[in-house]
């Protein structure tokens, strides 16, 4: 997507959010370069526990995930949405370079900054792997996957988990509808827990996530002409441990009017009115196999930690 067509989207997007009722934000917009940026602080804070979850699944079972991975010794694309900065995915990528498979790495990640640097650390790092990156909102560019190999698409993080139930399920059939028979996803999902301890992850005392929400609203003013007055807006965090969501709002601390020139509005918040910024879903085996079922995929095998905290679902579509 061009870039005028990238703000286009996200000007009809903003708009939608915030005349909704409640307001509400895409979390798919956090990831500019600043967002990119906050979020590997975020990852590396110690009461953001997934990053450690997953990490420690990639060193413990990289043997197991590669042979299942290589099961018809086929090459294949290695397909990552939303790579990051691929600090978990490096263990991976040096294991299959280390087995020499015959495989290519194909990165996606809407934010520029955080591609060039993945891809030129990857030179640097494990300079015998092929690697090509790309940038653009992998909504639109999943549609472009089709090729000539095999494919395993990586949505790691528990980034699923940022969809509504529906939302996921759509999400998961239009992957489905790109891919073809042999090829398989590898999704992370974060599991049910303490709430206590899903609640610092999101609400940390560094004030990191608050930073990272807020920066939506910087984009915003930077970006659509907005009059955000970020100081006048508080982060808050809720969990509901009966459905396992998790979900992320900016509080307005107090009456106010917010225009934003490009979108040719004026926007009215209420003193404690919220908008919505980003559901965190949790999940238990069970959904996961619903959701796997409800997609038309069936799980192939899971990979979890040693504290059963998260888990690594390799899924196939379901003949």
């Amino acid at each position: 997507m061009n870039q005028q067509g990238f703000h286009s989207e996200f000007s009809a997007d903003t708009l939608k959010g915030l005349s909704a009722k409640p307001k509400y934000l895409l979390s798919k917009y956090f990831y500019n370069d600043i967002g990119s940026r906050i979020f590997q602080d975020i990852m590396q804070m110690p009461e953001y526990y997934l990053t450690d979850c997953e990490l420690e699944v990639f060193t413990s079972r990289h043997n197991e995930i590669l042979s299942a991975f290589k099961a018809d010794n086929k090459a294949f694309e290695l397909i990552e949405l939303g790579a990051g900065d691929g600090l978990k995915t490096k263990v991976l990528l040096s294991s299959l370079v280390h087995q020499k498979i015959d495989f290519k790495y194909i990165p996606i990640d809407i934010s520029k900054q955080a591609v060039a640097d993945l891809v030129q650390d990857l030179k640097k790092q494990i300079p015998d792997l092929p690697v090509e990156g790309i940038v653009g909102d992998y909504f639109n560019l999943i549609k472009k996957l089709n090729g000539q190999y095999r494919k395993i698409i990586l949505f790691l993080g528990s980034n699923i988990g940022n969809f509504e139930w529906k939302e996921s399920i759509r999400f998961l059939q239009h992957l489905r509808s790109v891919i073809n028979i042999d090829d398989m996803v590898f999704i992370g999902f974060d599991l049910k827990k303490d709430p206590e301890l899903i609640l610092k992850a999101y609400n940390d005392p560094s004030g990191h996530t608050a930073a990272f929400n807020l920066n939506l609203l910087k984009r915003i003013n930077d970006e659509l002409g907005g009059h955000f007055d970020l100081l006048n807006f508080m982060h808050e965090e809720v969990y509901d441990e009966h459905t396992g969501t998790a979900r992320s709002y900016l509080m307005s601390r107090k009456k106010q009017s917010v225009s934003i020139e490009k979108l040719g509005k004026v926007f009215e918040f209420e003193a404690g009115e919220k908008i919505l910024m980003e559901i965190s879903q949790k999940y238990d085996l069970e959904l996961i196999h619903e959701l796997a079922e409800k997609s038309g995929f069936q799980i192939v095998r899971n990979f979890m930690d040693s504290r059963q905290y998260f888990m690594n679902s390799l899924w196939k579509l379901k003949r």
